[in-house]
């Protein structure tokens, strides 16, 4: 399988960036190919210009979403790897999808039916986040629930990927040793099965 990482991690050192590491082994064991887009590395701009809306009115987009677009299309599995940030994904993550899973590429609007519809039917996708609250705490305000429903429902199913997988690694920050290990096991473990 041709499995395509979005990244979205500032710090190479982050324990994000060790997950990233542990899921690609994992990938490399079971024989699938990847490619990893590090949004940060690459100074991907997130923002959506005049300039962008206004090609996306036409139905064209520029050469740098363009670019990312054509991965996407290649791909079998699109996998996000990032941390929860106020409840969501890093800026440069939500504007990777604000600018690259664009209306005619990832989703449509079907005339005859009224109804918009997604295009990237033959896919599967994974989110892994690192979150630096406790799991009992996440659940209890519902933090969990809401990201999972942005990300998973109105995100990526909205766009016609319905094999979708989210998980969690909660506490990160004040995780002891044995804790990370087993996260990173996880981890190998997800891109061994993805």
């Amino acid at each position: 399988m041709k499995v395509l990482i979005v990244y979205a991690h500032p710090n190479p050192q982050s324990f994000n960036h060790a997950i990233l590491e542990s899921f690609t082994k994992g990938l490399t064991e079971a024989k699938h190919t990847y490619e990893v887009i590090d949004l940060y590395a690459i100074k991907f701009n997130p923002c959506l210009s005049v300039e962008d809306f206004v090609k996306l009115m036409e139905g064209k987009v520029s050469d740098d979403v363009k670019a990312h677009q054509e991965k996407v299309s290649q791909a079998q599995g699109i996998v996000l790897i990032h941390p929860i940030w106020w409840v969501g994904p890093p800026a440069i993550l939500k504007g990777w999808i604000d600018r690259v899973l664009s209306m005619g590429f990832a989703y449509y609007l079907d005339e005859k039916e009224g109804k918009v519809k997604g295009s990237l039917k033959n896919q599967k996708a994974l989110v892994i986040n690192t979150a630096g609250g406790m799991e009992a705490d996440a659940k209890l305000m519902g933090s969990t629930d809401a990201l999972k429903k942005i990300e998973d429902d109105l995100m990526l199913r909205f766009c016609g990927i319905n094999d979708v997988q989210h998980v969690i690694f909660h506490n990160v920050v004040l995780a002891d040793d044995a804790t990370r290990k087993a996260y990173l096991e996880n981890a190998r473990n997800l891109g061994k099965t993805f």
